[in-house]
């Protein structure tokens, strides 16, 4: 019994990122989706998917703080420099345009519930009333 609990442990940390405990991902209510793929969480967040179930979407990030800092590395495999210069190089190339970004998880929550298609993460404390939690797997 206790060998099978050990196991189910070990592949649930191996299942799930590190820092993904620390992080909620959320979405406005109209966005088509309830789960994405951590390769196209990323491709939204960077920039190179613009659309999930058909529909538009619209990264928005927190600012800076453990919360941006777990959700960049566990789900970007960047630190924040590197995710900066990524946009710099995008919009000095005209590939893209910078995210926007916001200083509290309350107002990260109010953009996403008030922005059709908008998708951002929040602390794993954080009130996410009004917004679609979305699973990463």
């Amino acid at each position: 019994m206790k060998a099978n609990f050990l196991a189910v442990a070990m592949v649930i940390a191996l299942v799930t990122p590190a820092g993904a405990a620390d992080v909620q991902v959320i979405a406005n209510p109209g966005v088509a989706v309830a789960e994405l793929t951590a390769g196209d969480l990323k491709d939204v967040f960077l920039g190179s998917k613009t659309s999930v179930g058909g529909a538009a979407v619209e990264p928005v990030f927190g600012r800076a703080g453990a919360t941006h800092d777990a959700f960049v590395k566990t789900y970007l495999g960047k630190s924040d420099a590197a995710l900066r210069n990524h946009f710099k190089t995008l919009v000095f190339t005209g590939k893209g345009t910078q995210p926007k970004a916001f200083a509290s998880d309350a107002e990260v929550l109010k953009y996403v519930v008030g922005t059709k298609g908008a998708i951002g993460h929040v602390s794993a404390s954080a009130d996410t009333a009004g917004a679609k939690k979305i699973q990463v797997r």
